[in-house]
């Protein structure tokens, strides 16, 4: 079993009914959450898209691969109506691997950790809340010390605890 930490959010329709229907999903497929951020609202980031996101970190163990745990989180988007369009444009769910345990995992349509974590607020937030001292397996430090150090000033506040 490897933990796996998941982001998922989105901006449009009604943003809370369908990060509660991806959890639904996500449980279904990998089993019990072991751990969860709070609900946070935050700002658009990457300047391309309109309203404020939901955003949570939930964490999982599970025996899926890498490439498999994609291909899962690609079918729940589209199930809560994600259709890709302009990037870090808006989104109805957006669902991104974080961590597969202390692993590394590159390919052509993966990277973990995920490569620009470090530099997003909405991320690190809910990341930092749900596992301050879990060491990123590249830049050896960890999720607390990134929040701490992140550059990004976004707008970040917890919607529902």
């Amino acid at each position: 079993m490897n933990q796996v930490v998941f982001i998922l959010g989105g901006n449009l329709g009604d943003r809370l009914r369908l990060i509660e229907g991806s959890v639904e999903l996500m449980v279904s497929h990998f089993g019990p959450i072991t751990r969860k951020s709070s609900i946070f609202e935050t700002g658009a980031w990457g300047g391309k898209s309109n309203g404020n996101y939901l955003n949570q970190v939930l964490v999982f163990n599970t025996s899926f691969f890498p490439e498999e745990i994609l291909d899962v989180i690609l079918e729940i988007e589209l199930k809560m109506g994600r259709t890709r369009g302009e990037k870090w444009g808006d989104r109805t769910m957006d669902i991104d691997i974080l961590y597969f345990g202390n692993e590394k995992f590159q390919s052509e349509r993966l990277t973990i950790p995920h490569p620009f974590l470090q530099e997003r607020r909405f991320v690190l937030e809910p990341l930092a809340e749900t596992l301050p001292d879990f060491v990123h397996p590249v830049l050896y430090k960890t999720n607390r010390e990134l929040l701490e150090n992140c550059w990004d000033k976004s707008s970040v506040k917890i919607y529902i605890k």
